[in-house]
């Protein structure tokens, strides 16, 4: 092929791509402009998957134990959505669990996370989420991208293309799941994808048991040095392709580049040698935990504060396990007893390192449960539910010890004070110093942003 000929390609080439999307890229790499001053650097988010039930954690309902198996009343019901009960008689179905009340606070908590119930002087406990669907997937589509339309940037890649990454060797968004309880939901990687924005902005998931990264091992005789160098040749290579400005293998570059760079970080990361017995006790950790990860929502916490300490932006928790349709207290118990008092050791940690100052933790599930009884086999449970669940928030810029919002009598529909999926994304930008009516994306003809078209900051809960 004449020079000419090649000229011409890397000319067209490069003209298809759009100065839009270079310049996107190229914005992204290190963040936008902030757009007021931060509480923020960084966020913990964790996600029990499956929909926890507000009316066995935070959201105490005596006239619900009152009116145990009666039958709600038409007007509390008509019209609504539900998942799995239809054309069956519906009762209502008591709390399961005793609420333990925090001394200083007030603040009431069910009494399987008697961990997090003593920590509560450190949440705003929020009581009135809601969502707009009532499956998982398209739930955890809503929570973690603002719509329920797939492909569309996730909460973590947002708040990296606003922020940028502080990390040089470690990836600024990071997944981890573990599992344990009743039929742990799957999910789907795009759930934690970047969809229009660059793709070194999606979460990059690693494994809390055996290698934490695969394949990231050097390959048997070859050094440090030597791979850098084949990094090096392969850079150079790329760089003589017409297709070199292409925001898409860009992405890919980056990521081959840090991919080197994290066989170098992810031995210090996962060496718990310098983590003191008292220090693995808050999370619920044994001291045999440092012989490698054992998979747990506890050892995924720990690891959560290590990579917040390393300059990770965005640290997203799933503990799949939380769909109880059936055998509710058994299996409430168990995904309690696996998450309460990891979530709290967090909290605690990182007070106590001077991070949870300018670090935002929140816990919730994709949706809540009906207050309504779901009776399988196995024992009774509790349906899918999108109009009302809870969940808490902790940390930079939150109002420590308080409650917010409200359920109906019955726990079913939001009464007062209510936070759609969008407003708590539009809080969570906000503590981080961005506005979500300003944090936008042109694609596909429109500008997009995490809180859709909706969403306000819930200045109720921020200090």
């Amino acid at each position: 092929m004449s020079g000419a000929a090649l000229s011409r390609r890397a000319f067209l080439g490069g003209a298809g791509l759009g100065l839009g999307r270079v310049a996107l890229a190229d914005t992204a790499s290190g963040g936008l402009p902030l757009h007021h001053a931060p509480r923020a650097k960084r966020v913990v988010f964790l996600c029990m998957a499956g929909g926890p039930s507000q009316l066995e954690s935070f959201d105490e309902k005596p006239t619900l134990a009152r009116f145990d198996g009666t039958v709600p009343p038409a007007e509390l019901i008509a019209g609504q959505p539900i998942a799995q009960l239809q054309n069956q008689a519906l009762k209502l179905w008591r709390p399961q669990f005793e609420f333990l009340t925090h001394p200083r606070t007030g603040q009431r908590v069910a009494e399987v996370f008697p961990h997090l119930a003593r920590v509560a002087d450190r949440l705003a406990i929020v009581r009135s989420l809601e969502t707009d669907q009532i499956n998982h997937d398209p739930a955890h589509t809503v929570m973690n991208t603002g719509t329920s339309i797939s492909g569309r940037p996730s909460m973590g890649s947002w708040v990296q293309y606003g922020l940028g990454s502080e990390s040089r060797d470690l990836p600024g968004f990071v997944v981890l799941t573990s599992r344990g309880g009743r039929d742990p939901q799957p999910l789907s990687t795009r759930q934690w994808g970047a969809g229009f924005l660059p793709g070194h902005l999606q979460g990059v998931e690693l494994r809390s048991q055996g290698a934490l990264v695969p394949y990231a091992d050097l390959p048997e005789g070859v050094g440090t040095e030597a791979q850098g160098r084949v990094v090096a040749a392969r850079n150079a290579l790329d760089s003589l392709s017409p297709l070199s400005a292409d925001p898409d293998v860009q992405a890919r570059i980056q990521q081959y580049e840090l991919a080197f760079r994290m066989q170098q970080a992810v031995p210090e990361l996962t060496d718990l040698s310098r983590e003191d017995d008292a220090t693995l006790g808050l999370y619920g950790l044994a001291p045999e935990v440092r012989g490698g990860g054992d998979g747990s929502f506890a050892y995924n916490c720990l690891l959560a504060r290590r990579l917040l300490e390393r300059g990770v932006r965005f640290v997203q928790l799933y503990h799949r396990g939380w769909d109880h349709h059936n055998d509710r207290v058994r299996y409430m118990k168990v995904c309690a007893g696996l998450t309460d008092e990891p979530a709290a050791g967090l909290l605690l940690d990182l007070e106590r390192r001077g991070m949870l100052e300018d670090t935002l933790v929140v816990w919730t599930g994709e949706f809540g449960r009906t207050p309504m009884v779901q009776t399988n086999k196995g024992g009774p449970g509790r349906d899918h539910h999108m109009r009302a669940f809870s969940g808490w928030l902790a940390g930079a810029g939150v109002r420590a010890g308080i409650t917010h919002g409200a359920t109906d009598d019955l726990g079913y529909h939001v009464a007062e004070g209510r936070v759609h999926v969008n407003d708590l994304h539009a809080t969570m930008l906000h503590l981080l110093g961005l506005d979500h009516e300003r944090l936008t994306v042109r694609a596909q003809g429109r500008d997009f942003r995490l809180t859709d078209v909706a969403g306000r900051v819930v200045r109720e809960i921020l200090a």
